[in-house]
């Protein structure tokens, strides 16, 4: 007589019959029952879209913006990454000063520089710097 027998071990595998040195592998794979664009809107779920948009046109950005996704932000990674373009940042150093430009420079606290030290480790993470 034979029987299956699924042991829950490192590796999933099966045996068939009583030879315990014969393993076949087993692969589960789940198979999505779910509609297409249920699934990219999870992914996006904080992007909101027009109301006038057709079901085909908002399945069709969703796709195209999933293609294209290094620029936009994702997950937790507040900032979208471009490389190869250039922008200029203007910085208003001109009188009136304001409040923070007016205090003289002084060294970070030590649990400041921590939490630098962190945001810089994170920036350094997203590529951003």
């Amino acid at each position: 007589m034979y029987g299956i027998y699924i042991y829950n071990t490192k590796d999933r595998h099966i045996t068939i019959g009583t030879n315990k040195e014969k393993k076949f592998s087993l692969d589960i794979y789940l198979i999505s029952s779910q509609d297409p664009l249920e699934e990219l809107l999870k992914e996006f779920r904080e992007g909101q879209f027009s109301t006038t948009l057709t079901r085909k046109q908002k399945l069709s950005l969703l796709k195209m913006l999933r293609k294209n996704q290094p620029p936009f932000s994702i997950g937790k990674k507040p900032l979208g990454k471009i490389k190869g373009h250039d922008m200029k940042v203007y910085l208003d150093v001109e009188r009136p000063y304001t409040p923070m430009l007016r205090r003289p420079p002084y060294p970070a606290s030590l649990e400041t520089r921590k939490e630098i030290e962190k945001h810089i480790n994170e920036l350094l993470d997203m590529d951003v710097i």
